[in-house]
């Protein structure tokens, strides 16, 4: 464990000191390459901050789903051969609520402000 400032506070405190600071100093394409900067460290904020509940809520979800236990990433591997062999579908119970709600916590990390998802969250989706 360390001490403050946390990972989410540093990369926090970065990316708004170049958004504040630094991006009314520059223009054209120095200024386009510092946009995309400070949406790789927004993004890496965001995927701090949201990573362990959203990765332990999908494990819970495939665990009920498939009947196992099992990391993260073989858990998903189990799925997708499942869906592949034909032995899951969409009628599965669990299947469309699993698929919709990693959905929706992938975009509040990569996409958080495309509008589709903003109307989804309005929605209670």
């Amino acid at each position: 464990m360390q001490d403050e400032p946390t990972p989410i506070e540093l990369t926090k405190s970065v990316a708004d000191f170049l958004r504040n600071d630094i991006t009314p100093l520059i223009s054209g394409h120095q200024a386009f390459k510092l946009r995309v900067a400070i949406n790789i460290l927004d993004l890496v904020t965001r995927q701090l901050t949201r990573e362990e509940g959203s990765d332990a809520a999908e494990v819970e979800r495939l665990c009920a789903l498939l009947g196992m236990d099992g990391s993260l990433i073989d858990l998903n591997r189990t799925l997708a051969m499942r869906i592949a062999k034909g032995e899951i579908d969409l009628a599965t119970p669990g299947l469309a609520e699993h698929l919709w709600q990693t959905t929706m916590d992938k975009l509040a990390v990569d996409q958080p402000n495309y509008a589709s998802y903003k109307r989804e969250l309005s929605r209670g989706g």
